[in-house]
């Protein structure tokens, strides 16, 4: 109601649309032009859409760009970046400056080659990566849902808007995306596409003839066309698209390029500055008569208005929310606070853990910590891509979200890996949720692109990644990652735990929701493991990354270091090592990551200072760090095979007796 209102302001405005869009594409070109680097092309074909959005329809407000019952805008074609500077320069959004726009993709600028969240202000998510836009965007719609059905319509009704080009919907993630979308019926998803046939190729008919409105229509979506250079049309669809109670995607036809004179309708407008010369003609047929970066006041007010329009829609959320019994609450999750008795919680799951001593595959003590702390944190939101039964994602309590009811806390993704891990990336930047999901260990590929995005956004994530060894049998190479720990370790700000038993486990679970500022992953076993931890101190012994989980009685000549299944086959040979008078300790290492960020003096201490045989059952990749150039690895120099698991270890030469021979050589 309140955008109606608004939107009827804002047609009074004097200052014509054409002068608002040719803003927008007059900084676009100077500032691409400034940095001989940019996309030009897109911000100039879609001007007048922007335009249209941002100036009658987005609930949003410039001052207060985070408040949280805005509208979200994604640009998913992020190559185009000069699009949302210059909208959230015109519409006031603190610290992105004109002088910021002039430095435009260099060193320490708020405007870099494609958008950054958390760098700068008003940008939703990180885009460049194509597809992955739409994707995060279908995790803040079923974000806003969930939040909806919690918290209500006082507290959370806002939409979530995409610009996405014929790159994002030719991208494979898209699909999945845009299915799970349409399954969901996230009516307040809106996509605008901007339909302008050209590729960096050339013509989008060179490789793609999907009749995407037939696509998206298949998928459960209303999708219409409009010319994307007609405000009145475009305002009108995305009107229609309000009241949908569809996901809707709203092809633009639009001409890349729009009002350069020679280069406008092909791909040399894309990725390079148009030249001087074309931006001098873009100019004269714009109409636009003013100098680079120079905005006329009266144009310049009119933007300035267009940001404030939603301060009202904000006072007026704010005064509900003071009035709210759920404030407290609601304020809580938004700002990704866990609840006051988490410790407790977490303390009480350890004591009974100790007690009961259980032997179980990881992914079943996941599944147990689960069950503990879903009742306890109801911003929790899992899901599984069609592995539920497998990866154990699915506490007692949890209930299936669905179109029919958004008020569950668990989400069947389906067979859509990379769409589940870019969903959540989206539900983690809308806030107010915590996603987990769950596949293979295997399929982090079919992840991986999202799974870098978590890091990079600094993003709370939990990737819950079963079956992660040639421990999973007889289904063989194609499914046995040998691999992928050492290829997630490789990606900055990832903590990748691979806990040894049902201690470690609640330990690592509980380190991944403590953890705000980074993404994980839980590499969990198919197959049963001993309990090996007796004690349920209050100290999280997995939070140093690794540990003395077994000293030596004896004096210390060997430290065997392993993680995850591989802790119980090293002290089975600690045993066999000191039977044979060879003191040797035994290091659980269930994250590399937080190892490493220990005291010099903590981690020789652990390490020691004798011979270091690490053990996992995956490539050794990384693992001379800890060991050195003299050091021994027990573990998988190429891929696995399909065989029982017991046969896998012994063929493979990770048993410990392969430890004791191999360490009794060296000595």
């Amino acid at each position: 109601m309140m955008m109606d209102a608004n939107s009827a302001a804002a047609a009074k405005s004097t200052i014509p649309h054409k002068d608002l869009a040719n803003a927008i594409r007059a900084l676009s070109m100077d500032a691409v032009e400034a940095a001989n680097s940019g996309h030009p092309g897109m911000p100039m074909g879609m001007a007048d859409v922007a335009t249209v959005l941002f100036q009658r329809h987005l609930k949003f407000n410039a001052a207060n760009p985070a408040w949280p019952d805005r509208d979200r805008f994604v640009l998913s074609a992020g190559h185009g970046s000069m699009l949302m500077y210059s909208l959230l320069h015109l519409t006031g959004v603190p610290g992105v400056t004109l002088d910021e726009l002039k430095r435009f993709r260099q060193w320490g600028s708020k405007t870099p080659g494609h958008p950054e969240f958390g760098h700068t202000p008003g940008v939703e998510t990180t885009t460049g990566p194509l597809g992955q836009g739409i994707a995060n965007a279908v995790g803040m719609a079923l974000a806003e849902r969930i939040l909806n059905a919690r918290f209500g319509d006082d507290l959370v009704d806002h939409h979530t808007y995409v610009i996405a080009g014929d790159g994002c919907l030719m991208e494979g993630i898209s699909h999945e995306a845009i299915s799970l979308a349409g399954h969901l019926k996230l009516s307040k998803l809106i996509v605008l596409f901007d339909d302008n046939g050209i590729s960096i190729d050339g013509a989008v008919s060179l490789s793609c003839s999907d009749d995407q409105l037939m696509r998206f229509q298949a998928s459960g979506w209303a999708a219409t066309r409009v010319d994307g250079h007609d405000p009145e049309a475009v305002s009108a669809a995305i009107a229609a698209a309000r009241k949908s109670n569809k996901p809707s995607l709203i092809a633009c036809k639009t001409v890349i390029g729009f009002g350069a004179p020679k280069k406008e309708g092909t791909s040399a407008t894309h990725g390079s500055p148009l030249g001087k010369d074309e931006v001098a003609g873009a100019r004269e047929k714009l109409g636009w008569a003013h100098a680079p970066f120079d905005i006329p006041a009266d144009i310049r007010s009119a933007w300035a208005d267009i940001g404030s329009r939603g301060g009202e829609a904000m006072q007026a959320w704010g005064k509900r929310l003071d009035a709210d019994k759920q404030k407290a609450e609601f304020e809580r999750v938004m700002k990704g606070e866990l609840p006051a008795n988490f410790a407790e919680v977490l303390g009480d799951l350890k004591s009974t853990i100790a007690k009961d001593a259980p032997k179980l595959a990881t992914r079943q003590s996941s599944q147990l910590v689960l069950d503990t702390l879903v009742p306890a944190l109801p911003e929790l939101i899992g899901g599984s891509a069609d592995l539920t039964g497998s990866n154990n994602t699915k506490a007692k309590v949890a209930k299936a979200v669905t179109a029919e009811n958004y008020g569950g806390n668990y989400i069947y993704y389906g067979i859509r890996e990379h769409g589940m891990a870019a969903a959540m990336n989206g539900m983690a930047l809308h806030g107010g949720v915590i996603p987990f999901g769950g596949t293979f260990l295997v399929f982090t590929d079919y992840c991986r692109p999202a799974i870098r995005l978590s890091a990079l956004m600094n993003q709370r994530v939990v990737y819950v990644m079963t079956h992660d060894s040639i421990g999973l049998g007889e289904d063989g190479p194609t499914h046995q990652p040998v691999e992928h720990l050492a290829a997630l370790r490789a990606i900055p700000n990832l903590l990748v735990f691979r806990p040894c038993d049902t201690m470690e486990t609640a330990e690592c679970w509980a380190l991944a929701l403590t953890t705000r500022d980074r993404p994980s992953v839980l590499a969990l076993t198919r197959q049963a493991l001993p309990h090996l931890r007796a004690d349920a101190a209050n100290a999280n012994h997995c939070a140093r990354g690794g540990y003395v989980i077994r000293p030596t009685q004896k004096e210390r000549k060997v430290t065997l270091i392993a993680t995850g299944s591989e802790v119980a086959i090293a002290v089975d040979a600690q045993k066999l090592l000191e039977e044979k008078g060879i003191g040797a300790a035994v290091v659980s290492m269930p994250s590399c990551e937080l190892f490493d960020q220990q005291s010099a003096a903590y981690r020789q201490e652990v390490l020691g200072s004798g011979l270091k045989v690490a053990v996992e059952a995956a490539i050794g990749f990384g693992w001379e760090r800890y060991i050195g150039t003299d050091g021994i690895f027990i573990g998988m120099k190429g891929f696995g095979a399909s065989a029982p698991i017991a046969d896998l270890y012994k063929n493979f030469g990770i048993t410990p007796a392969a430890i004791v021979d191999a360490v009794i050589a060296r000595m």
